[in-house]
């Protein structure tokens, strides 16, 4: 069996699909493992690293993917990227099939089984394979560092001989694994913390932390939250209830960080323009939602926009500002899903069409398009 690992094509991307602990763990399986030149310099990892790991190194994407029986990147390939490759092959990474139904079609016709580490169910067997919670844990760690540098100002209370220097307030929206590492972390470099959340089983959580909770708690509120873990969608009298409640707090705010996404759908606008100028001038927003449209009305993703002297920071990819763990957390994530993909036998590839995980995850099979959200393509 023959595990490739490609280089990332996109070049904001710097993370890696393995590391030289799990190709030792991988070869301990039984596998050959191919690393494609340079895969791993964004993160810190030399091609001697991973050759002394026991890879083998390809100078060229198609001498690494030749014969592979899976392959492992960050994020999703094109089809064009993959020609050559053995039918069948396995293709293991974040697919972010929404809205990318055609190029999802592109790698069936390609005759590749794609499986979307994404949509990993949340349940104890598969906690190890979570790349959402892997990767928002960093970025909500990182939301809060951007947040310092560009606020300027101190976070945490000093008593000074010259005077006393007020705590930073900040106030987080959307208490998912990101918001609660942000939630941890303000409260670490000493800032006074309030976040929000339309889940009622955030409360508890978020004042665990030392944080307040603030938020609409009527009957929509107790009913807010999916059976897998995940916020529902509001209803717009809801909406209307909550950005009230909020926009009065904002205003009060130095630091507000937004987490807020629902799986599929454009990110909810939370923060709106009329809100980000009732801050004071100096504040700063952190939009981790940036890369599906933003929860700030006046969100530009990629750049940070000032308004009335407020900084909105539209960032992308933050927890790939911290390449070398990032990518340490997501190869153990792949390592331990390809881990249930290999027959501990045989040591080949055996995927169970029965598992849970699998029917999850499974985006194409077969020269089709399996799941069903997607078909249409």
């Amino acid at each position: 069996m023959r595990i490739a690992v490609l280089a990332e094509s996109d070049k904001a991307e710097p993370r890696v699909a393995a590391t030289p602990e799990t190709v030792k763990k991988f070869v301990s399986l039984g596998a050959e493992v191919a690393v494609q030149s340079g895969a791993g310099a964004g993160a810190g990892v030399s091609d001697a690293e991973y050759a002394a790991a026991g890879a083998k190194i390809g100078a060229e994407p198609a001498t690494t993917l030749a014969g592979a029986d899976i392959l492992l990147r960050v994020r999703r390939p094109s089809a064009a990227e993959l020609a050559g490759a053995k039918q069948n092959l396995a293709l293991i990474c974040i697919m972010d099939p929404f809205g990318n139904e055609a190029a999802l079609a592109g790698l069936a016709k390609a005759g590749v089984i794609a499986f979307a580490m994404e949509f990993m169910p949340r349940i104890t067997r598969a906690q190890s394979m979570d790349v959402l919670s892997s990767q928002a844990n960093l970025a909500g760690y990182r939301a809060v560092i951007e947040a310092a540098a560009e606020y300027g100002r101190s976070f945490p209370m000093m008593m000074t001989a010259a005077g006393t220097v007020p705590a930073a307030k900040v106030f987080i929206m959307g208490v998912g694994v990101a918001g609660l590492q942000a939630i941890a972390t303000a409260r670490r470099l000493g800032a006074i913390v309030t976040a929000t959340d339309v889940r009622p089983a955030t409360k508890e959580q978020v004042e665990s932390l030392g944080a307040k909770f603030l938020a609409v708690e009527n009957e929509e509120f107790q009913q807010a939250q999916t059976a897998g873990g995940y916020a529902k969608e509001m209803s717009k009298d809801y909406q209307a209830a909550q950005a009230e409640l909020t926009a009065s707090h904002i205003a009060k705010q130095d630091v507000v960080i937004t987490t807020a996404l629902i799986p599929g759908r454009p990110a909810p606008k939370l923060v709106s323009a009329e809100m980000v100028r009732s801050m004071r001038t100096g504040s700063v927003i952190v939009d981790l939602a940036a890369e599906r449209g933003g929860n700030c009305e006046l969100t530009k993703p990629g750049a940070t926009a000032v308004e009335n002297g407020v900084k909105i920071v539209g960032a992308l990819n933050l927890a790939g500002r911290m390449a070398p763990t990032a990518s340490s957390l997501y190869a153990k994530n792949l390592l331990a899903f390809v881990e249930t993909l290999i027959s501990k036998e045989t040591k080949q590839l055996a995927i169970d069409w029965d598992d849970e995980l699998v029917k999850a995850t499974a985006l194409t099979r077969d020269g089709a398009v399996v799941d069903a959200r997607f078909k249409q393509a």
